[in-house]
């Protein structure tokens, strides 16, 4: 508590990155390959509405039984949802990333070190109860504090020192340093009702089960939309919320999103002058001309959905980071692109994606060299036929992937088998300490943002499920180059930030230990007869903010 009895503080803490493995695991379960659609054109004005005229159905290709707690998930369903149900003090246009006020008035100077917000006249939940400051300071409380383990600490802990009540209506943010990319994350943080969830004064281990299970009744925010429906496996529904005084009201008297993780089903639901639905995410790309041939728009976006390696320093010649080098080297992304994905992959050259506002190409780029790869072999002493088990995740077009990258490893001369399995199920192992050489996984950061501090972490936090079970962090190496990312965060200066960010990221890529092979599109279809300002975007789910019947 702060010793002004008439302000309340969230005390700051260390840069420690504690975090729930659930939720990490969230964000690793949530991501095959789809798109998502959004609204249209960046605006932070006020839209006029529509929300008594239209019913939406639509399509996630997601399962919606992961957490529903804003804290503590990364799966896409729930995700895409937060933006329909909740808000952030500032939000971000889901196109152009732009920030823009939400629950706040207005949007804060950002070259001070302390940021004041004014809540929104007329903010309710949706239960009719106000919006105040103690809902603020209550969620940046779980969000600031390490002891609380939830996945989004470590997008603020680096940053953010403590949060204070300045009155009922009135928020103080202090920062560690004046910090380029705070706006955009507080889209991250979506504010709670502390009166719901803490009922009694405190937040008990209980309360947030209740909301991480997705029952409406628990799901209350004070969004545009009211969350009416879970049902697992199957269902959500959501509701115009028409108290709602933000600057992006509903445009549909309620919406209804199936959750249809079997591709053809989802091709199927939306297919037809029967159709079940107005709009899916995840379309594959082996459906997507048929579907357009159909009368239905195909979108396709670029951003971060990727096929990612992690291999472990610890097994026997994967310490060397040439052998990790080489097996990236033999890997020929054009074909797998031709063969398989039908054009919508593209090589990474970073660890961001050419299409991201920070991307510059790191000094190594591993494109197709087989001489090389097995030049790197031998230097390292890797024995003809030596034996790898490349572990993977069951993602569908991953596992189409695997027999290229098997082929290809085999044609430096190593013995390569593959182990696909359920994504929890390889997570829960590593977690464990179950040994391995290497594993392949997909995700997509950008359901967070594209700034490439949120995008490194993602990859290279210390205790994330790519890193942790390679046990990397613990080297010199690794605290080497994690501090230039610590002080490229609070570097006010764009110049020294941007040539602290190039150095990270040209030693994540030499380093070789997690590191994305290729991006892929994600794909969207959709009924241009019934909806409008509908656009893809490179990270999965749904985001109808902006879209209206036709």
């Amino acid at each position: 508590m702060s010793p002004n009895p008439k302000k309340k503080t969230v005390s700051g803490f260390s840069r420690r990155e504690v975090l729930r493995y659930t939720g990490l695991l969230s964000l690793a379960a949530s991501v095959t390959a789809g798109i998502s659609a959004c609204g249209g054109p960046a605006s932070t004005s006020s839209v006029s509405g529509n929300a008594g005229s239209e019913a939406l159905s639509a399509i996630i290709g997601y399962g919606n039984n992961q957490s529903w707690d804003p804290t503590q998930s990364a799966s896409a369903f729930s995700m895409a949802a937060f933006q329909h149900i909740y808000e952030g003090l500032v939000d971000t246009d889901p196109v152009t990333r732009e920030p823009y006020a939400a629950l706040a008035t207005e949007l804060p100077d950002t070259k001070t070190a302390s940021w004041e917000f004014k809540l929104r006249e007329g903010a309710t939940w949706h239960d009719g109860k106000p919006v105040t400051a103690d809902d603020v300071v209550f969620t940046f409380e779980r969000i600031l504090n390490p002891e609380s383990e939830v996945l989004v600490h470590q997008y603020f802990s680096a940053w953010l020192k403590n949060v204070e009540k300045v009155d009922e209506t009135t928020v103080k943010l202090n920062l560690l340093a004046p910090v380029t990319y705070g706006l955009q994350r507080l889209t991250i943080a979506k504010i709670l009702p502390k009166h719901i969830l803490a009922a009694n004064g405190t937040a008990t281990t209980a309360d947030w089960d209740k909301l991480k299970s997705g029952k409406p009744e628990f799901s209350i925010g004070s969004g545009p939309y009211k969350h009416t429906v879970h049902a697992e496996k199957s269902n959500d529904s959501f509701e115009a919320f028409d108290k709602y005084t933000g600057p992006r009201k509903p445009n549909f008297k309620s919406m209804n999103w199936f959750s249809i993780t079997d591709a053809s089903a989802r091709v199927a639901k939306i297919s037809g002058s029967n159709a079940g639905a107005q709009i899916s995410d995840n379309i594959p790309s082996t459906n997507a001309e048929s579907l357009r041939s159909s009368g239905l728009t195909v979108d396709q976006a670029a951003g971060m959905n990727n096929l990612t390696l992690a291999f472990n320093p610890n097994a026997e010649f994967f310490s060397d980071s040439r052998v990790r080098q080489a097996l990236r080297y033999a890997i020929n992304v054009e074909t797998i692109n031709e063969k398989t994905l039908k054009g919508t992959a593209a090589p990474a050259q970073s660890l961001l994606n050419k299409d991201n506002p920070s991307f510059i190409p790191a000094k190594t780029i591993y494109d197709y060299n087989i001489e090389k790869a097995k030049s790197l072999l031998k230097e390292a002493g890797v024995p003809e036929g030596f034996k790898v088990t490349l572990r993977s995740v069951n993602v569908s077009w991953l596992v189409d992937v695997l027999p290229s990258i098997v082929e290809a490893w085999k044609a430096v001369g190593l013995d390569v088998s593959t182990q696909p399995q359920d994504t929890a199920a390889l997570f829960s192992e590593l977690a464990k300490g179950t040994d391995f050489q290497v594993f392949a996984a997909a995700s997509n950061p950008n359901q967070f943002g594209n700034d490439p501090d949120l995008i490194t972490r993602s990859f290279y936090s210390p205790a994330g499920v790519y890193l942790a079970p390679t046990k990397f962090a613990e080297t010199a190496e690794f605290k080497a180059t994690f501090q230039k990312v610590e002080d490229a965060v609070q570097e006010a200066d764009p110049e020294k930030q941007k040539t602290l960010v190039a150095e990270y990221l040209n030693e994540i890529a030499e380093q070789a230990v997690v590191y994305p092979v290729f991006f892929v599109d994600l794909i969207t279809a959709y009924d241009g007869k019934k909806l409008s300002n509908v656009q893809g975007l490179g990270y999965p789910g749904l985001n109808l903010l902006q879209s209206t019947p036709a």
